[in-house]
């Protein structure tokens, strides 16, 4: 057995993950909006000592194919992350808190000084999801008709990351001494300025907090094609996967990891977290019963839309139980290869497009049983070396999070796979990842060797 313990986050979407969620009456009608919901979920996935409370996003609203949204309200009424996330903090103590912020649409002196802020404000728990977006609804708010292609919003990612890093090592960690025997708030000699000139940023100043208690807060990414890997070997320390298959999850783990030495660093500096949807049952059948009832709620139009966003293609028109035609296939993918691959997949084994939408499930399939069936399947891949934790989603909530709390956490730590206490009062403490150094600090010890 590892003898390391499984890392856990929670994705929360406010009614959960299934595109009907919202027409369940276990749910919340008006959670979205609803901060003493947030901050009552964060505390049930704390209670379960999940290591991580996630939020995703993107800032914008849908404006087209509004009948079909307004059946299916993805981000269409939704906090931005980190006022969220700031808000979540004053009511939990040990979760980590890590929201979406997009390198496509924003500057990086607005994300380092937004999370350094959200890593003082929770004591050291604060983590980046770096995206690069992927959506033209999201471009349009943003002054561009459309998204740029899929290379370019890397290369200007990279930059982004390299630039925040920069700043958030603004200060050494002894700076602000405030020692008011000499007048000195801070140390002069220990601000480092950046300056910084690249393809798509020119950064020339300081940031204006001291530098936070996790050094740097933790970087979180997602990206299944070879440049979005290449791009989380080098800074993601967190990674979130969505194989369906332990090969595959293990093709994915290992080849992510073999990347890594290559920017100097070390297989251990990064996790990969298998994301994992899953209804958890007093019994199988109940669990089935469970995901059926949402099935049932799935409406026509919804079906087709989801379809569509993914294959980044229009399938109005189409019928429902005929199968979609090649030649509605796009040639590549430009927002999420991993989905798009998916559906191309599902079309070319003759499904319909009603069986298609039906099956189809961003990511991998849901779990659903008891825990033992749930504890099973996630042993089974932790063993495998197929991932070092698990991102759980939830089809409802707080229903699914609080059958995972009270009936999969306990079943999972009966077996020595989870903590069943915090390692530290930070979120790298519990992920069991280090503290970065100051790079000057770091520079400097170098050179006195």
């Amino acid at each position: 057995m590892r003898q390391e313990k499984m890392a856990l986050a929670a994705l929360v979407h406010p009614t959960g993950s299934h595109i009907a969620s919202w027409l369940h009456p276990g749910t919340q009608a008006n959670a979205s909006t609803d901060i003493d919901y947030y901050r009552a979920m964060a505390q049930l996935a704390e209670s379960g000592m999940m290591d991580l409370f996630f939020i995703a996003d993107t800032p914008a609203a849908r404006t087209s194919n509004l009948t079909a949204y307004s059946r299916f309200p993805m981000f269409m009424n939704v906090f931005d992350p980190v006022v969220l996330l700031a808000a979540v903090a004053g009511a939990t103590k040990h979760i980590g808190l890590g929201g979406t912020s997009s390198t496509s649409f924003n500057e990086p002196y607005n994300v380092a000084r937004q999370f350094a802020s959200l890593d003082h404000a929770s004591h050291g728990r604060a983590a980046w999801n770096v995206v690069t977006s992927a959506n033209d609804f999201a471009a349009r708010n943003y002054g561009l008709d459309k998204l740029p292609p899929h290379a370019d919003r890397y290369a200007r990612a990279q930059e982004f990351v390299q630039v925040v890093k920069q700043l958030w090592d603004t200060w050494e960690d002894d700076a602000f001494i405030r020692d008011r025997a000499q007048g000195l708030m801070f140390d002069p000699t220990k601000q480092h300025a950046v300056s910084h000139e690249g393809p798509h940023f020119r950064v020339n100043g300081a940031l204006n907090i001291q530098r936070s208690p996790q050094g740097q807060p933790v970087i979180i990414q997602a990206g299944a094609s070879d440049t979005g890997r290449e791009f989380a070997a080098e800074t993601a320390e967190v990674v979130f996967a969505s194989d369906s298959t332990i090969p595959a999850g293990k093709a994915f783990y290992d080849d992510l990891k073999g990347r890594m030495a290559k920017y100097g660093r070390a297989p251990g500096e990064l996790k990969v977290l298998a994301g994992t949807p899953c209804i958890v049952a007093d019994s199988n059948d109940e669990a089935e019963d469970m995901y059926q009832t949402l099935q049932a709620l799935i409406h026509p139009d919804v079906g087709r839309m989801r379809l569509g966003m993914d294959l980044e293609a229009d399938l109005s028109g189409l019928p429902l139980d005929e199968p979609i035609p090649e030649d509605r296939i796009p040639k590549s993918a430009n927002l999420h290869k991993a989905y798009f691959d998916h559906i191309v997949g599902m079309i070319r084994q003759g499904m319909t497009l009603r069986q298609m939408y039906m099956r189809y499930e961003r990511g991998n399939q849901t779990i659903r049983g008891d825990a033992k069936r749930v504890a099973d399947h996630m042993e089974e891949w932790f063993t495998a070396g197929a991932c070092d934790g698990f991102m759980m989603i939830f089809s409802t909530t707080p229903a699914g999070l609080d059958g995972f709390v009270h009936k999969a956490i306990p079943e999972l730590q009966r077996r020595g796979l989870v903590k069943t206490q915090w390692a530290g009062p930070t979120l790298r403490d519990n992920l069991g990842l280090s503290r970065p150094a100051n790079r000057h600090v770091a520079k400097q010890m170098q050179a006195a060797k």
